[in-house]
């Protein structure tokens, strides 16, 4: 089965997109109508863009410090990137070498510059997967919190997006996150063979290239993984252990992949974090370019839809439920004359 891409989720909805976007109110810049809830995302993103570039720098200092999870991938060096690797502490590397091998080209900036062009591309991720129209839910879904911080969860969000067209993408998760790699259920499930050899051959030959220059590192990770095992979140944390979270994991994607639901991936991924935190509910922003939402009308249409669809299927449970029990018959004995 062809499969739709990572923002057009399917082709008979790009008409009812565009009618639904239709609606949205407008203003006039540069002699052009544009939607005012798309200008309005943008003017959120820029300012907060200078708010994580002004308060990036002293720093730890400040009420509201950001960068807090970014410092982690910025101090670390080639020589030596495990020497803080507790992800309990407040600076601390526990990804793979290839990671800090990708970003060594922006991290060679000072702190305050890599913090913006940090921001800067995690931004871009979120409003890929949201579009214009819908930037101001992507920040008040737990995406300003993750691009305050600087984690990588929106980049994990995208590869998961663009890994249903190009399933090598699947190397990003599974080389930093790891666990949300549960969501490769899918392939599997549906026996898309191909797709899944290409994701795990595509990962074994990112490690493989980065082994070569950095020998030692990888030697010491999968101890770096075995030390941080079992270890808890914080109060930035959903206090849900992630023993406890995995099997709806596996659960979820399972189900999505036989019913032909792919939202259930980035959700189920969101499920199978080593530890969810708050900022990690922003995985599922995936959900929107999925789902083929690209509009507020879009979001009306599709909840109609599922709150139609749950409806039919709980009448259809309890018709179940009644056949199943069948009738009542009382039956009695002739009486013996």
């Amino acid at each position: 089965m062809p499969e739709a891409g990572a923002i057009d989720a399917s082709r008979d909805q790009s008409g009812r997109n565009h009618l639904s976007g239709s609606t949205d109110r407008t203003i006039a810049i540069a002699g052009r109508r544009v939607p005012l809830v798309g200008v309005l995302g943008v003017l959120a993103l820029a300012v907060s863009w200078l708010g994580i570039v002004y308060f990036a720098e002293p720093w730890g200092t400040s009420l509201l410090p950001s960068g807090m999870d970014a410092r982690c991938y910025w101090v670390p060096s080639l020589t030596d990137p495990y020497l803080h690797s507790n992800w309990l502490d407040q600076i601390a590397y526990p990804y793979s070498p290839a990671f800090l091998q990708l970003l060594e080209p922006i991290r060679l900036l000072p702190w305050q510059v890599f913090m913006a062009a940090w921001a800067a591309i995690l931004m871009a991720a979120m409003v890929y997967m949201t579009g214009p129209r819908l930037i101001l839910l992507g920040l008040a879904f737990f995406g300003l919190m993750e691009i305050w911080g600087g984690n990588i969860e929106l980049l994990v969000a995208v590869s998961i997006v663009l890994g249903f067209r190009w399933p090598a993408a699947w190397a990003f998760v599974l080389l930093t996150k790891i666990t949300p790699g549960v969501g490769l259920l899918w392939f599997a499930v549906r026996r898309e063979w191909r797709s899944l050899a290409i994701a795990l051959g595509a990962t074994a030959a990112v490690a493989a290239v980065s082994f070569g220059f950095m020998p030692d590192a990888w030697q010491r990770w999968p101890q770096v993984l075995a030390n941080n095992v079992g270890k808890g979140g914080t109060w930035a944390a959903v206090p849900i252990p992630f023993a406890v979270r995995l099997p709806f994991a596996v659960a979820l994607v399972v189900w999505g992949a036989r019913t032909n639901r792919r939202w259930t991936v980035p959700v189920s991924a969101m499920l199978a974090l080593p530890a969810l935190w708050y900022g990690g509910l922003s995985i599922m922003i995936a959900t929107l370019p999925l789902l083929g939402a690209r509009s507020w009308g879009d979001l009306r249409r599709i909840l109609d839809g599922g709150r139609v669809e749950l409806r039919n299927s709980i009448v259809g449970l309890r018709t179940i439920g009644r056949r199943g029990a069948g009738p009542s018959v009382a039956t009695t004995s002739p009486h013996p004359d």
